[in-house]
């Protein structure tokens, strides 16, 4: 079985802006392959982080390093109107398999509502690009988006939650699932289970997520479930990530688990690891 992380972060420099991260100045492609081999851990996507400035170039000399370990899923500026001409060959860069952002706040979250990035989609629809979105407090406008655009391969992050950008632990970090088992009913939805340790107030093997894990599996299917972690962030080990799904959760049978550590997501986002 091959295990495909979903989202990872790595930077060379500065702290990370988000404190839930860890509090370090380099995460580089090397100490993610040691840890990634220590866990278990096959392959993994980058998201590149705003707070370094050279992360996406790090995450280009990763794949190319490191081949069929490293894939990205890259961002371009919303209000740079250049960007929409650059989509059509976005994913002609090697590694590269879509676009993801954060909506979480003004202004992207109003140009979301408002309409304003409606070119986005369109495009990323028409080169066929995917694009992965943290928009808890948006579901319902993505679920618009997915609605108008049925080539449109959409994918919310952190099981729909905030990820490390809240407190919230257990049942309060989970308020949001009826809106994201809404969006089940687009087939061109998908959902990223990364992080669930991050959301558990308790130990391994992080009991009060799995609840939530069945919800979306029962709704979205194993195709449509991307295991993930966005280590940086978690309170456990890659290994222990790991474990949560292949050991704990019992309901899961082994073609399950091919798909949702890592097969599912491929397909998904078109990542041809060999």
């Amino acid at each position: 079985m091959g295990i495909v992380d979903a989202q990872i972060h790595t930077w060379g420099t500065g702290l990370p802006s988000n404190m839930s991260h860890w509090q370090v100045t380099h995460f580089t492609a090397e100490e993610a392959i040691a840890l990634m081999d220590e866990g278990g851990v096959d392959a993994a996507v980058i998201h590149p982080p705003g707070w370094d400035p050279n992360s996406t170039e790090m995450a280009f000399k990763a794949v190319r390093d490191y081949p069929g370990r490293f894939a990205i899923m890259g961002s371009l500026p919303l209000d740079d109107p250049s960007s929409r001409a650059q989509i059509a060959t976005w994913r002609s860069q090697p590694g590269m398999l879509g676009l993801r952002y954060t909506f979480l706040h003004d202004p992207a979250r109003k140009q979301l509502a408002d309409g304003e990035l409606d070119w986005l989609w369109a495009e990323a629809e028409k080169a066929g690009v995917p694009v992965a979105a943290l928009a808890t407090d948006s579901l319902k406008e993505l679920g618009r988006i997915a609605e108008r655009h049925p080539g449109l391969r959409l994918t919310i992050d952190h099981l729909g939650g905030r990820g490390g950008l809240t407190t919230l632990k257990d049942a309060a970090a989970m308020t949001h699932i009826p809106e994201l088992l809404a969006l089940a009913k687009y087939p061109n939805v998908a959902v990223k289970a990364t992080g669930a340790p991050g959301y558990c107030s308790g130990p391994f093997p992080f009991t009060s997520m799995h609840v939530y894990l069945r919800q979306i599996y029962d709704a979205f299917g194993p195709n449509r479930m991307f295991w993930g972690t966005d280590i940086s962030k978690m309170p456990c080990s890659w290994k222990q990530c790991v474990s949560m799904f292949t050991e704990e959760l019992g309901w899961l049978n082994e073609d399950d688990k091919r798909l949702i550590m890592g097969d599912a997501l491929c397909v998904w986002w078109g990542w041809k690891r060999s």
